[in-house]
C-alpha cells in the first residue's frame, strides 16, 4: 500500500523543481495568436521566427569538453531555429550555467540568460526588444505541432491520452520558459534524467547524443566556452 505522506512529499518536491524552470523578472509576454493564426498552423509566411526546416547537429564545449546535441527541427520548427540561429549568433558563448539542481535526484542544468541570473533573454538587435517564441508541443499522431498551449500537468493534461513527440527524456534539451506559454527566449537546460512530468508543458527540441558526462558534470557557475552549428545550418530558415 502507497504510503500518502510519501506521494504528497514526491508532488511538493516535482512543484519546488518545476518553478526553477520558470524564468523571473520579465513583463509578461505577448501572446503570438496574432502571428500564429491557428493552433496547428504551418505557414511560414505568418511566422515571424526563425524556423529550422529539417534537423541540426550543435557542438557545444563547456569547460573545455565537447557535447553533441542532435537539434530536431523537423518536430519543433520555431524552438529549433531559435537555438540554432543564437548558436549562429554566437550568442551562448562565454554565458554561465545559471542554475544546476542535482538533489534529491538529477533534474536540470539550465543556462542560455545573458544576465546570468534567471531573468534574462535574447534581445533582437533588430527591433531592440526581447525575443519571445511560441510554446511549441507536437503530439504524436499529429502532422504539426500545437502552439501556444501548455498540455501536459500545468495545462489541459492532454498528453495523458494523447503522448508528445519530443520527451523529457535524460539528455533532452529544453526550453525555460516563464508563467507565460509565449515567454520563451534564449535559457534552455539539460535534463539530468528522465523527467515525465514535465512533458507537454516545456518545449523539448533536441537531445544529447554525445558527452552526456560532460552535461552530468556541469556545476552551477560553469560557461559555456562556445557553441557552434556542425552540420544542418542549410535547414535554417530566418524568414
Amino acid at each position: 500500500m502507497r504510503n500518502p505522506k510519501k506521494r504528497w512529499l514526491n508532488i511538493l518536491v516535482c512543484l519546488l523543481l518545476v518553478s526553477g524552470l520558470m524564468i523571473t523578472g520579465c513583463s509578461d509576454a505577448p501572446s503570438n495568436s496574432e502571428t500564429i493564426s491557428s493552433a496547428n498552423t504551418t505557414d511560414n509566411e505568418q511566422i515571424s521566427f526563425p524556423r529550422l526546416e529539417g534537423n541540426a547537429v550543435v557542438q557545444m564545449t563547456i569547460k573545455g569538453s565537447p557535447v553533441t546535441i542532435e537539434i530536431k527541427g523537423e518536430d519543433a520548427p520555431i524552438t529549433a531555429g531559435n537555438f540554432v540561429d543564437l548558436v549562429e549568433r554566437g550568442f551562448y558563448d562565454g554565458l554561465i550555467f545559471h542554475r544546476v539542481v542535482t538533489d534529491p535526484k538529477p533534474f536540470v542544468a539550465q543556462g542560455g540568460d545573458p544576465k546570468g541570473n534567471g531573468t534574462g533573454g535574447f534581445i533582437d538587435p533588430d527591433t531592440q526588444q526581447e525575443r519571445r517564441i511560441p510554446l511549441e508541443i507536437k503530439l504524436k499522431g499529429d502532422e504539426t505541432p500545437t502552439y501556444s498551449k501548455a498540455l501536459g500537468q500545468q495545462g489541459s493534461g492532454t498528453v495523458a491520452s494523447q503522448p508528445v513527440v519530443l520527451k523529457h527524456e535524460r539528455g533532452a534539451v529544453a526550453m525555460a520558459r516563464s508563467g507565460m506559454p509565449d515567454s520563451a527566449s534564449s535559457q534552455f537546460y539539460f535534463a539530468l534524467s528522465d523527467l515525465e512530468f514535465l512533458n507537454g508543458d516545456y518545449a523539448v527540441f533536441g537531445k544529447v547524443t554525445q558527452g552526456m558526462d560532460v552535461v552530468d558534470a556541469i556545476k552551477q557557475g560553469d560557461r559555456i566556452d562556445s557553441a557552434k552549428v556542425v552540420s544542418g545550418l542549410e535547414n535554417l530558415k530566418k524568414e
